[in-house]
């Protein structure tokens, strides 16, 4: 049965007839859905938003005007058997649940009464006659986190109080059967639910659950530092870390060993994908998860905080037809973004490309994806030998790690290959050492290279709360050794936003490398590290601390994470800074500074 093609009376009239609703509250409701906070909500999401009726009354009229039926869902109403009449991506993707089938009639519960192309789908891909009844997402995610064999745990509509307690069990635990169990009671899966949905919520890349001296500890990662959320009793540990490895597919039985694992979790209708990484430690299992949420990161190169010079040099890089660009920094640093984001900008249905890593962290359209299984021998040198056969145009390796990963690379750009990968190193001039240590041959590095792009992450002042102030007398006086006229300081001076830190987001700060011929020759003649900074810097090479103080003096970042980030041994062996300004072959330094 399909919806009423008739168009739908207004839902708040709807929900003021049943008595669901005030006129008042209607009114309300909609002054609220006009304010910008609101605006492309739904009118139904702000009314149960503001308490004034449940998700169950606005489903329930919608279901109604579209003359379906309106269903609670419960388990009991579900045929296991026919659950895979629907792909399981399917069903998680646009929340949809077979419920049973009679006389070749499939029931279906759905949450989008008016989504008519679901409908058709539904019918074209189980060849069936389908019978719609409406339901509320809520109920629709429940089930969905209880199907069989469900990889994805739907956890934001569990948690319906986020003040709720978390100190809900208090039984003592004593042997890996009571763990088992408890670690499947409601407690402690609102408990290990509420952790990720706050964790969330709150732009946390790691969470960190370890045992204290008296407590069990929750930190959060936000911005690159460790903030501490909540702490709960000590004996809650174990059940929580087997509600985790549960839920990771690892051996709950197993606490003398370093695990690894990954789940996927389902919040405000989209997948995030978590990476789980216990250690035994003196008291207890310490629980790392990495966060890996698409719609926190942009995969857009002008969003990633590149200043207007250093992006044109490192778009030709990406753009050219062979060679190697490698993204230097430490681990952290934003690395894998920017290559995901150049790949993004460069990949069409005209070109191959493909990557090669470890692990995939997200998926892009348009692109080939393998994942590296050290386990089973496909190490990153096999893997790219092998792809080289699948006819690449770009070829992303996750890492270069070893002599033989870089000389199979070296060779893959130098027979025609575009090859971006990663290297550990403190800035773009050392990543040529690097290699050269490694064992590459030097002739080579030469002739493949063609850029080098250093970066770190900073964090951004809080533009709520940014405010100018005189600094310290002793960071006007290193500024100013620095080479550095800044008129104006800013920072942060805390407020709600930004947890009282003053910072609030994070941003690239850049040093970009492009090899010339000098640069080339020097690379074959073995120079030293040394030597290619100063022929870089005559060249006008933009430094990361030149790139920071540019945002500096923007009001982007402040002066104390630039020289956090990149301090003065960045510039060791090199020509100072203002030294180097002076003989750039530019009539001004490239950041734009007096120096």
């Amino acid at each position: 049965m399909k919806p009423k093609t008739i168009a739908p009376r207004r839902l708040g009239n709807l929900l003021v007839e049943k008595g669901y609703l005030t006129v008042d509250q209607l009114e309300s409701g909609l002054t609220q859905q006009r304010h910008a906070d609101h605006q492309g909500s739904l009118l139904g999401e702000v009314l149960v938003g503001l308490g004034f009726c449940t998700e169950d009354q606005v489903v329930e009229c919608l279901a109604e005007e579209y003359g379906l039926p309106f269903a609670k869902l419960d388990q009991r109403l579900m045929d296991p058997s026919i659950i895979d009449m629907l792909p399981r991506p399917y069903i998680e993707e646009n929340l949809v649940l077979p419920l049973f089938c009679v006389e070749e009639k499939l029931t279906v519960a759905v949450t989008e009464p008016a989504n008519l192309f679901l409908i058709d789908e539904i019918a074209n891909l189980t060849n069936m006659a389908v019978q719609v009844v409406v339901t509320t997402t809520k109920d629709a995610r429940r089930m969905l986190t209880n199907l069989p064999n469900s990889k994805v745990f739907v956890i934001d509509d569990i948690i319906e109080d986020h003040d709720a307690d978390v100190t809900l069990i208090e039984e003592a635990i004593e042997d890996i059967g009571d763990v088992e169990e408890i670690a499947g009671q409601s407690p402690v899966i609102r408990l290990v639910n509420y952790i990720i949905f706050n964790a969330v919520k709150e732009g946390a890349s790691d969470i960190h659950i370890e045992a204290a001296e008296r407590c069990m500890r929750i930190r959060y990662r936000i911005d690159g530092k460790l903030y501490k959320s909540l702490e709960v009793p000590s004996h809650l540990l174990p059940a929580v870390t087997s509600r985790i490895k549960i839920m990771a597919g690892l051996d709950i039985s197993e606490r003398r060993l370093p695990q690894d694992g990954r789940v996927n979790v389902m919040l405000n209708r989209r997948k995030i994908d978590l990476r789980v990484s216990t250690f035994p430690g003196n008291r207890g299992e310490k629980t790392v998860i990495r966060v890996l949420d698409t719609n926190s990161v942009s995969l857009i190169l002008e969003d990633l905080g590149f200043a207007e010079d250093v992006l044109e040099g490192f778009l030709t890089g990406i753009r050219a037809p062979n060679g190697i660009v490698l993204v230097t920094g430490p681990t952290g640093s934003g690395k894998s973004t920017t290559l995901y984001a150049a790949l993004n900008s460069i990949s069409t249905m005209e070109n191959n490309v493909c990557t090669v890593e470890d692990p995939i962290e997200y998926h892009l359209p348009l692109i080939n994806q393998f994942q590296v299984q050290e386990k089973i021998g496909l190490s990153f040198s096999v893997a790219l030998r092998t792809l080289l056969r699948q006819d690449p145009d770009v070829v992303m390796l996750g890492e270069i790690r070893d002599e033989e990963t870089g000389r199979t690379a070296i060779q893959a750009a130098l027979t025609g290959h575009l090859v971006f990968s990663t290297l550990h190193t403190n800035d773009a001039c050392a990543a040529v050492t690097r290699l050269v240590n490694m064992g590459v041959e030097s002739y080579l590095i030469g002739a493949a290279l063609n850029m080098v792009l250093a970066q770190r992450l900073v964090r951004k002042v809080c533009m709520k709360c940014r405010q100018t102030y005189e600094p310290p007398r002793a960071i006007r006086k290193t500024v100013e050794q620095l080479g550095y006229d800044m008129q104006e300081f800013f920072r942060g001076v805390g407020c709600r936003r930004c947890r009282n830190t003053g910072y609030s987001g994070r941003i690239g700060i850049h040093e970009l490398l492009l090899i010339d011929d000098a640069l080339r020759d020097a690379i074959t003649a073995d120079a030293p590290v040394s030597t290619i900074r100063q022929i870089a810097h005559q060249n006008g090479m933009v430094t990361l601390r030149h790139d920071g103080f540019r945002k500096v003096r923007e009001g982007i970042t402040t002066i104390e994470e630039i020289l956090h980030v990149a301090g003065e041994s960045l510039e060791a062996g090199a020509v100072r800074i203002g030294d180097a300004v002076k003989v750039s072959a530019r009539p001004e330094n490239a950041a734009g500074f007096k120096t």
